[in-house]
């Protein structure tokens, strides 16, 4: 059957190999995930400065809490209504998204109390989770086919923890030199506003995607300009362009069983990483001699980058079906042997063996349960890739907002309800239960969602199909 105008134009730049174009809005788009990741770990490393510096000797059950919701329940706000805003323009909103969160970075440098921090943290959440739409969107809609997986690991999963490492590596340099401790706080908080200021430059010179000229606004012309930008002007003056697809309501009403998936995947996920991302550097970093942010830059660079370079050889090769299905076995496997090897409380280590009362066999589990979620999950349904890849370009927005706050009401139940599990009924059934998650997570992955890799946006999220009627 014959291709659509439209999609005549975008199949060229899904064939275009990746070139400096591709880079830049890798680059760009990436910088606004490094800044996610900045954000939202610096505060992990620098809170007990900042407790004292505010003058608290200790946070209520409420003040904590609230201090760990308030930037959930910003990203999940900020996701749903950028979500929807995307479809006025990516690239507009891009703009304001980061706007907000370099504002709310730096103002955390001014708080005079506990009250003023949790405001500031809930505006920078809803910076956030903006950016969990807007990021991967315009990674996706900018990438080639081919190589969109590798796209959307580096600039998202990648990206991310290279910015939080930045937070821990600062945060150390600031002790090491002596500052005090009511500077250092102050000044790892606020650097972020530059990794978030050099997005709002850069973004000057990304134009606005092809995929929103082709299939929302249908401007010809405009998506001619982005082909000639990408593949040159010969090829722009060969393609057909036009606009093709349903209204969001039949997309909703034709696609829902894999938006709802992709929704419940991201669920499942933020409830293993969140609870489990509480008993590492809570739990493990004091047994071990380390400080938080020691602890953290650590974890990041023997084991979440190494994930991520892995996820970024095989994503686009193996797919993105058996990485996420074997990244969560793996991880559930990692948390069964946590669960019951490690019990540092017990007076005669199991079996007589004393390596497994030892607290660097828990950092060893701990550390190849990181890698395994970032050479899986965490670089696809944690990434926002499903959601990107599965939804048609006028519904991608708000399939994605959706997502992201799916996923931060898991991580909601993973940071507050794991803790009362783990007193009320121990360690063992606590991990046991987050491995029989992520086990779950697996079945949902293989019986659940299509292989998306290499196939085109308009295929794989629907956008072929609704012009053919298919």
């Amino acid at each position: 059957m014959e291709k659509s105008p439209s999609q005549h134009a975008l199949h060229v730049l899904d064939q275009t190999p990746f070139s400096g174009f591709h880079a830049r809005a890798m680059i760009t788009t990436g910088m606004g995930v490094f800044t996610d990741g900045y954000d939202l770990i610096s505060i992990s490393v620098v809170l007990p400065l900042v407790l004292h510096s505010l003058g608290v000797a200790k946070l209520t059950g409420f003040d904590a809490s609230l201090l760990g919701a308030v930037a959930l329940l910003g990203s999940a706000a900020g996701a749903l209504l950028f979500g929807a805003l995307s479809n006025a323009g990516r690239k507009r909103y891009y703009g304001i998204d980061v706007m907000l969160m370099a504002v709310a970075a730096l103002a955390q440098a001014f708080v005079g109390n506990l009250w003023q921090l949790i405001a500031v943290r809930a505006l920078l959440g809803i910076g956030v989770g903006a950016d969990y739409v807007l990021s991967p969107m315009i990674m996706a809609e900018h990438a080639n086919a081919r190589d969109r997986g590798k796209t959307l690991t580096i600039g998202f999963s990648l990206m991310w923890v290279l910015g939080a490492a930045s937070a821990a590596l600062l945060q150390i340099v600031l002790e090491h030199i002596g500052l005090p401790p009511d500077l250092q706080w102050r000044i790892t908080l606020a650097a972020g506003v530059i990794p978030a200021a050099s997005v709002i430059i850069l973004r000057r010179r990304l134009p606005e995607t092809p995929r929103y000229y082709a299939h929302i606004k249908g401007d010809g012309d405009a998506l001619k300009a982005v082909v000639a930008q990408v593949a040159g002007d010969d090829a722009a003056a060969s393609v057909e362009t036009g606009s093709t697809g349903l209204d969001m309501r039949a997309y909703f009403a034709r696609y829902w069983r894999r938006f709802a998936m992709v929704c419940i995947l991201w669920f499942v996920y933020d409830v293993v990483i969140y609870a489990a991302g509480l008993f590492g550097p809570s739990l493990l970093s004091t047994s071990v001699g380390l400080t938080p942010a020691e602890f953290q830059l650590l974890n990041f660079l023997v084991f979440s980058v190494p994930g991520s370079l892995l996820a970024v050889l095989l994503v686009d090769r193996w797919g993105r079906k058996p990485l996420q299905a074997w990244g969560f076995v793996l991880m559930a496997l990692m948390l069964g042997i946590y669960a019951f090897t490690y019990h540092p409380q017990a007076g005669t280590p199991l079996w007589g063996i004393a390596l497994f009362a030892s607290p660097l066999w828990a950092l060893a589990l701990y550390g190849l349960f990181i890698l395994s979620n970032q050479a899986g999950p965490g670089s696809i349904s944690g990434a926002g890739m499903l959601g990107v890849e599965m939804a048609a370009t006028r519904v991608r927005g708000l399939v994605q907002g959706l997502s992201v706050t799916a996923g931060r009401l898991g991580a909601a139940l993973g940071v507050f309800v794991f803790p009362a599990l783990f007193a009320a009924k121990g360690q063992g059934f606590a991990m046991g239960f987050l491995g029989a998650t992520a086990l779950l997570g697996a079945l949902l992955t293989i019986f659940g969602v299509p292989e998306t890799s290499k196939v085109s946006l308009e295929h794989s999220g629907g956008d072929a199909h609704a012009a053919t009627g298919a």
